[in-house]
């Protein structure tokens, strides 16, 4: 397998704009798993279906058409053909993509796609249970965390009119779902590096996530060489 970085952690910790960023340095795909939640989220939506029924859930769990691009430049997401990049971002969605998540048929459904998607690797793939589960044997495997306070901060920059408060209660909430839920929750991997992005600029956490990548791939090419010089 050729590199794959699994990049966990909570809303709020720089995933997307970090993977994005560490990807384009490496020269690697990237691929934004929340997205496809949210995608399938929105369409339950969309659709009628009860987001707050996990019966209902996973009823349909098979019937959206996910698509999703792995340009860390555009990384486009459609569901039957529609283009939903913009409308997953919204308020109904993001208040709705926990609960959907938490149902284990969408979650089955869409690490089958995620691992289908990783294939060989050459990929940076963010989320919350990547390293855990998607691809548990990633040879680098990153968590990014940051204090409460300054991931409500930067979400709420992003959620125009949203104010701190309610931004930071309504983490919160997800953070707690997505924690206890049954199947596959958001726990750190036993052997990933934390990177706490709490008082570091986007640039410097790029850099350091960049430098471990190319540790762990060095290593990697050395172990190969000796493997192969030990092989008769």
């Amino acid at each position: 397998m050729t590199l794959v970085i699994a990049m966990d952690g909570p809303s709020g910790s720089g995933k997307s704009s970090v993977s994005k960023g560490v990807a384009r340095a490496l020269g690697l795909r990237y691929l934004d798993t929340g997205a496809m939640y949210r995608a399938v989220t929105w369409w339950m939506l969309h659709e009628g279906v009860p987001v707050d029924d996990p019966a209902a859930v996973a009823a349909r769990a098979g019937d959206p058409d996910v698509r999703c691009g792995t340009d860390p430049n555009a990384s486009a997401i459609s569901v039957g053909g529609t283009d939903v990049s913009g409308p997953i971002r919204s308020a109904e969605v993001t208040g709705a993509v926990s609960a959907v998540a938490a149902v284990p048929e969408v979650r089955e459904r869409l690490v089958a796609l995620q691992r289908e998607i990783i294939g060989a690797g050459g990929i940076v793939v963010e989320g919350r249970d990547i390293g855990t589960v998607v691809a548990p044997d990633a040879p680098v495997k990153i968590y990014l965390t940051a204090s409460a306070e300054i991931r409500a901060q930067r979400r709420s920059k992003e959620l125009a009119g949203a104010s701190l408060s309610s931004t930071q209660a309504d983490m919160a909430r997800r953070d707690r779902i997505d924690s206890t839920r049954k199947a596959d929750p958001l726990v750190r991997a036993a052997d990933a590096v934390e990177v706490d992005t709490t008082s570091l600029g986007l640039a410097e956490v790029i850099t350091e996530i960049v430098q471990i990548a190319k540790g762990a791939d060095a290593g990697d090419r050395v172990r190969e060489a000796l493997s192969a010089e030990e092989r008769p």
